[in-house]
């Protein structure tokens, strides 16, 4: 145990996170979370990886009785050793103010590295997450699928089940996060810490998505447990942030169920230091929107429906983002299966990106609707069932600029298609492939007997085909003659 504590120690002083004169209160903290009165001089591991040295802690701590055993406790108890050797949050603070006097981007760069280093960001469950791209006619789509969420415990599950229901935080976005203990069901946020910035005049929060499915993904939120809104506030928010990160991108999830995100109870944005395929696509038609002959506008070749926004003044960005979103919000086009609102249920909303282009501002603004019918209760703007197989979630902000989360399952189910395929075995057969069967059927059967590695780049390759399908089915306007027209026919409406 002394040897780990060490360790622990030694990584903490290399990482900058304590000082020497830290050194021996912290050793007393971790002493005190593992249950030793005393200490023993002890070398450090040599070579010793973070993870590694929280899973032999972690596992002492098992064998001593200090917790159950189980997934989440594990988790729990790792970021309580974490807590240990993290500055407090005015200490991170007070260095991100620093930085950012010298320039936004150092002290983002700063930041991002320290909360992979303080494990808020687990960089050992991150790289397990399997990534690639796939060539499409709108460029280069990038596809993941996500490991680095644990399996839930069984354990857990039945913990979770006898605990009393406790609504604090609110939600894993509010505030009173940081330092949190956790709980089974929410997570550990001792070493987490978040950055204090105003947008537009309102209290907001910064910090890193700690699953970081792209290059420094933020999450920037309301320091208030309020709900989403798209309107003239969030359009000033987005590109106030723009105007202090202006290396970064910002953008929402829209703000209706089905086409909006996992957390529509609490104000928040996404962003990040990353070039996502829709930022790279081109206009494909370009308008002019009256009184705004100042600002460049265009469709997008995309497979959802975009128009992009681009000048100079953030302030005459808004007022035409505003225009846009309150005629859509108002727009029926029953030839198109458009519909503004049914039974007094809106539908129509926008999921806008914000980001610079030297000294422009530009606005993606992706038009949404959740309409539900008998043939498409899911959402006729959503995944088609035809897709399912590969992806039935709701295509949220970031899978909108171009990139697929895909659920961990099909890892698996990849995996074990491969080997069905190159056995020539039935793929009906098996339970992790037989939904997959039709969709394999139709190219794997110049595939038998071939390596799995060429098989895997098949699958890779028409997976990512999928996804393009899916994009395209969430679009509202399709991409064929008549959805052209539709698309035109809005447009011409915004000068009405």
């Amino acid at each position: 145990m002394y040897k780990w504590i060490e360790s622990l120690l030694k990584y903490g002083l290399e990482k900058g996170l304590i000082d020497g004169g830290e050194v021996i209160y912290s050793r007393n903290l971790l002493l005190d979370l593992m249950r030793e009165n005393g200490f023993e001089a002890a070398q450090p591991v040599q070579s010793a990886e973070l993870c590694d040295i929280l899973k032999a802690l972690t596992d002492i701590a098992v064998q001593r009785g200090i917790f159950e055993d189980s997934g989440e406790n594990r988790d729990i108890f790792d970021t309580k050793l974490m807590n240990c050797i993290t500055p407090r949050p005015s200490q991170v603070r007070g260095i991100f103010a620093e930085k950012y006097a010298q320039s936004p981007e150092a002290a983002t760069d700063w930041f991002y590295r320290f909360s992979g280093d303080t494990n808020y960001i687990r960089r050992d469950s991150i790289i397990k997450d399997r990534k690639w791209a796939v060539d499409s006619e709108y460029g280069s789509i990038d596809i993941t699928i996500n490991l680095s969420k644990p399996e839930k415990d069984p354990r857990d599950i039945a913990a979770a089940g006898k605990a009393a229901s406790v609504a604090y935080p609110k939600c894993q976005l509010c505030v009173e996060n940081e330092g949190y203990a956790g709980r089974i069901g929410h997570p550990a946020r001792q070493n987490h810490r978040i950055i204090p910035i105003t947008l537009a005049g309102e209290d907001f929060c910064f910090q890193y998505s700690p699953y970081v499915y792209y290059n420094e993904h933020c999450i920037v939120f309301n320091k208030s447990h309020v709900p989403m809104a798209i309107n003239r506030r969030a359009f000033e928010k987005l590109f106030d942030f723009v105007r202090q990160f202006p290396h970064y991108f910002v953008g929402s999830n829209a703000d209706l169920p089905i086409v909006g995100g996992s957390i529509l109870s609490h104000d928040h944005f996404q962003g990040g230091h990353y070039e996502f395929a829709m930022e790279r696509a081109e206009i494909e038609d370009s308008f002019t929107v009256k009184g705004f002959e100042d600002i460049t506008c265009g469709t997008v070749k995309w497979p959802m429906s975009v128009i992009r926004l681009r000048g100079e003044s953030p302030e005459r960005l808004t007022d035409l983002a505003c225009l846009i979103l309150e005629k859509w919000r108002g727009y029926t086009d029953e030839k198109a299966c458009i519909f503004a609102e049914t039974d007094g249920e809106k539908h129509n909303t926008v999921t806008p990106i914000v980001r610079r282009r030297g000294e422009l501002y530009e606005a993606d603004l992706c038009l949404r609707n959740n309409l539900t019918t008998d043939e498409f209760p899911m959402g006729v703007y959503h995944p088609h069932p035809k897709r399912h197989h590969i992806k039935k979630e709701n295509i949220g902000l970031i899978e909108v600029m171009g990139l697929a989360v895909l659920p961990a399952r099909l890892n698996r189910e990849l995996e074990t298609l491969g080997r069905l395929i190159a056995d020539g075995a039935d793929l009906r057969a098996n339970p992790d492939t037989e939904k997959h069967a039709a969709w394999a059927e139709s190219f794997s059967s110049e595939l038998k007997g071939k390596p799995l590695d060429e098989i895997r780049e098949v699958l890779e390759r028409e997976t990512g085909k999928v996804f393009v399908g899916v994009l395209e089915d969430a679009g509202v306007y399709k991409r064929d003659k008549a959805g052209k027209e539709a698309f035109a026919r809005f447009i011409a409406e915004l000068n009405n």
